[in-house]
């Protein structure tokens, strides 16, 4: 399989080469060439195998060309140490919780499939050291600087935005050492993934030293997510609810619905997607005008949405391409909502209060998407429950006016020194103190 950029101007790279760069040397994010449609049967099959055999089915097809099949399979394996359940919460409405992996949050899988992919490369070329650049509006940090923690040859350097994270998240990835730095940058989640790109397209860094990114602009962290996908349509299919799909993803860098995409383009039936948004709306604009304006963001309480610029809107854009009139197949396919701090607290409110489910704020975002969708009667919503609840406990409590128990993985990142290194959002700051390693 080979890769090409969305910028249509960088040579095709190989999966290794894709893997280890990150970023296409025109500033695209790669694609495979090509995406593999399941056979029917296998689709309706689903609901006999478990997660793992699922998650092989749909590796084998992205990367099966590349990669001996046991060795893939023994990395969706080390991957895939835990569920990730379907939950009825109302009527016709199911959270798929993401939350069960070491950090508690969806991007465990992603991280730990790169981690593990990323470190067959390195070993089977003899590399001797890759830096993984990672910018974080909150979990990605702690998810990649986990996945990544103790494996040979790589070094992660977590971006993140001072003083816009929640004080849990940024434990599980300032308290780590080891192979795994945490530079705090004054500014915002954009100004980090900013700083990310401008390094990659920096010739005297590049020379220096090797550089890759783990946010999902790599195709080795997002195309894991689409195992989410599949596997709720199992559940959901065991128990006969899964004809008419509807599938509500909290979206920020649009790394998670891109990945749901690419499970509908290999025959996944889903009826429709729904973009939930907090006020960072620059995809619900476009969906409303058909002009993308990428800009600033702004702060909320669903911070790991706080993205004014996704960068896999491009990918986006890319799978629609095909058609004459993207956008009119785009808002056929996708429908997108908004909300505010305040709309996010009573969804929030309301719900623990009539059903004692308890959302996080951007578990809330994908619920309230699904209500105001007013799905009919045949319908089944699914919301991707993104992260526990207790990664934001200061503002769950605040708003449920309660004292949600904290995990046990998460008591013991707290129990941790906080070890980062400040810096400015200029790239000079952020250039010199690479190029010093």
């Amino acid at each position: 399989m080979k890769y090409y950029s969305t910028n249509k101007k960088a040579p095709l790279a190989s999966l290794e080469e894709a893997v280890v760069k990150g970023l296409a040397c025109d500033k695209g994010l790669y694609m495979p060439e090509y995406i593999d449609t399941l056979d029917e049967d296998v689709i309706a099959n689903l609901k006999n195998m478990s997660f793992h055999e699922i998650a092989c089915t749909v590796a084998q097809s992205f990367f099966g060309e590349d990669i001996e099949s046991e060795i893939l399979d023994k990395i969706v394996k080390e991957t895939l140490s835990f569920e990730t359940p379907v939950v009825q919460v109302k009527e016709n409405i199911y959270s798929l919780e993401l939350f069960h992996g070491p950090t508690l949050a969806f991007k465990d899988v992603g991280a730990r499939f790169m981690a593990r992919l990323l470190g067959y490369f390195i070993k089977k070329e003899g590399l001797k050291q890759v830096n993984v650049l990672v910018a974080t509006s909150g979990d990605t940090g702690s998810a990649v600087a986990n996945g990544f923690l103790g494996v040979p040859g790589i070094h992660v350097y977590v971006l993140y935005p001072k003083g816009k994270v929640s004080p849990i998240q940024e434990c599980q990835f300032t308290t780590l050492g080891q192979n795994i730095t945490a530079l705090e940058i004054d500014g915002t989640f954009d100004d980090c993934q900013a700083l990310v790109k401008s390094a990659f397209m920096d010739d005297e860094l590049n020379k220096h030293m090797k550089l890759t990114s783990a946010n999902s602009i790599n195709v080795a962290r997002f195309l894991p997510q689409s195992f989410f996908y599949f596997n709720a349509y199992a559940q959901l299919d065991k128990i006969g609810k899964a004809d008419e799909l509807v599938i509500s993803v909290p979206s920020g860098n649009f790394g998670n619905i891109t990945a749901g995409l690419f499970a509908y383009w290999m025959g996944l039936p889903v009826k429709r997607f729904v973009a939930a948004n907090n006020r960072n709306d620059v995809f619900l604009e476009y969906l409303r005008t058909g002009v993308y304006t990428p800009r600033p963001s702004v702060p909320t309480i669903a911070n790991a949405m706080d993205v004014g610029a996704p960068s896999n809107f491009a990918r986006i854009m890319d799978l629609f391409s095909v058609y004459d009139n993207p956008h009119k197949e785009i808002c056929n396919l996708i429908s997108g909502y908004r909300f505010t701090d305040e709309e996010i607290a009573e969804t929030m409110k309301q719900t623990y209060n009539e059903t004692k489910y308890i959302l996080d704020p951007h578990g809330a975002c994908g619920y309230q998407a699904l209500l105001d969708n007013k799905l009919t009667a045949n319908e089944t919503g699914v919301f991707l429950e993104t992260a526990h609840p207790a990664k934001f406990k200061g503002t769950v409590d605040s708003i449920l006016n309660a004292d949600i128990k904290i995990p046990a993985k998460l008591q013991a990142f707290m129990k941790g020194e906080k070890q980062s290194v400040e810096l400015t959002k200029a790239f000079g700051s952020f250039k010199n103190y690479l190029l010093e390693k």
